[in-house]
């Protein structure tokens, strides 16, 4: 891969990304786009929809629906093609050109809404 490390950061900017676990509930596609899918993903306390273009990454992004997942769930909502997506997926590759790309897991189950820490 040889990819260099991207600039330092520091913990405080970390600190704000607010990640979590979450149960992908639904996988609909995203109307007049061939590329995204709408996530409505299960947070424990609060559902979120988040669009992301799977279409690129996966043959079937519909097999993702019941895994757990990592997020992020305080990035500022942005609308893509007409839906509003509150969030992002966490997946493994986009840039190495690895296919399908990896969804980010968590080792085993844990409650929906659980936080990286």
């Amino acid at each position: 891969m040889g990819a260099p490390i991207k600039d330092v950061i520091t913990y405080d900017d970390f600190e704000k990304l607010d990640i979590r676990a979450g149960r992908i509930v639904r996988v609909e596609d995203v109307p007049k786009s061939k590329k995204l899918v709408a996530l409505t993903v299960d947070f424990g306390d609060f559902e979120r929809t988040i669009v992301s273009a799977m279409y690129e990454d996966r043959d079937d992004p519909h097999a993702l629906e019941g895994l757990q997942g990592l997020f992020v769930v305080n990035l500022a909502p942005r609308k893509m093609a007409g839906i509003m997506s509150e969030g992002m997926v966490f997946e493994v590759g986009y840039e190495d050109g690895i296919h399908p790309l990896p969804l980010v897991v968590p080792e085993f189950e844990v409650p929906n809404g659980a936080r990286l820490s």
